[in-house]
């Protein structure tokens, strides 16, 4: 998990820095549109991989999910302790329960 963490914390001191030097601010810069686009795009690749890939590309790819994913959350304000702590929440529930639950 550090290595989330540190990655959110390097994600939070780029967000505004020159969008010349950083592909952090970059994103930020272009805004939350094109961040989510960015996302779809990776997961889309992350499928492919997945589907028709080898190893090493499927873990590029989901490296790059990630990345994304956090750049998104952040720019959200959404901290990595708050997905944490809902996965944690969801803990020792059933997938299906627990998607049943969301529909109520």
């Amino acid at each position: 998990m550090d290595t989330l963490s540190r990655l959110e914390a390097t994600i939070a001191s780029r967000r505004n820095a020159d969008p010349a030097s950083s592909y952090v601010a970059q994103l930020n810069h272009r805004g939350l549109a094109v961040m989510a686009r960015k996302l779809g795009e990776e997961a889309v690749e992350t499928i492919t991989a997945a589907l028709a890939g080898e190893r090493e590309e499927l873990v590029g790819e989901a490296a790059d999910v990630l990345f994304h994913l956090m750049v998104l959350l952040g720019a959200k304000d959404v901290t990595l302790a708050e997905v944490l702590a809902e996965l944690d929440r969801r803990e020792g529930t059933s997938g299906i329960e627990e998607k049943a639950s969301r529909s109520e």
